[in-house]
């Protein structure tokens, strides 16, 4: 009996960590090193990291009773906003890489939304980075909206969105871990 239970602690710690370490390899955790210079490409990827950062931390480890809070009636829960910045992770995501925006519905968990939408996060900002002219990344739908929209758009309407994550799930009782450090992206020991 006591092999079982030792055995069933150590394959529990293993989860645990193996959990955590999994974490730590989806984009974001932390802010990589900021750039040597500073250029359109790299300042746009750099917003665009640090919606990954706020992001990674807004959805880390919520609860189902988190991703169901709703502060009132008409507003939107914290499921329904992961949905929306989901939606905006794609639209920065196909701007670019040149693709149009289409309407498609993919059933996915929040799991699988969160990891996509950093995913998509980080695609995005790797190739603004490695940009000389971020112009060239227009949303693309009906018609071709220049980049500046994407900056006051979507971008900035994403980091909106997280903020009212963050603020949920504290009223919900599950505040951000307070071991994150926003202002300089990285996570205190």
């Amino acid at each position: 009996m006591k092999s079982f239970i030792l055995l069933i602690t150590f394959f529990s710690v293993f989860i645990v960590k193996a959990q955590e370490n999994m974490e730590q390899t989806l984009p974001f955790y932390e802010l990589p090193d900021y750039p040597e210079t500073y250029t359109a490409g790299t300042v746009a990827g750099r917003m665009v990291e640090s919606l990954g950062f706020r992001y990674y931390w807004a959805t880390e480890s919520l609860t189902e009773a988190d991703l169901n809070y709703k502060p009132s009636e008409n507003a939107r829960s914290t499921s329904e906003t992961i949905n929306h910045i989901y939606s905006l992770s794609l639209v920065i995501v196909n701007s670019t890489l040149k693709k149009p925006n289409t309407k498609s519905v993919v059933e996915m968990t929040f799991e699988e939304k969160r990891i996509q939408t950093l995913l998509n996060l980080e695609i995005a900002a790797n190739i603004l980075k490695a940009s000389d002219d971020i112009s060239q990344y227009k949303i693309i739908g009906d018609k071709e909206i220049p980049f500046w929209n994407e900056i006051n758009g979507p971008i900035a309407d994403a980091i909106w969105h997280c903020g009212q994550i963050a603020s949920f799930r504290r009223s919900s009782g599950n505040p951000i871990n307070s071991k994150v450090d926003h202002f300089n992206g990285k996570v205190k020991s």
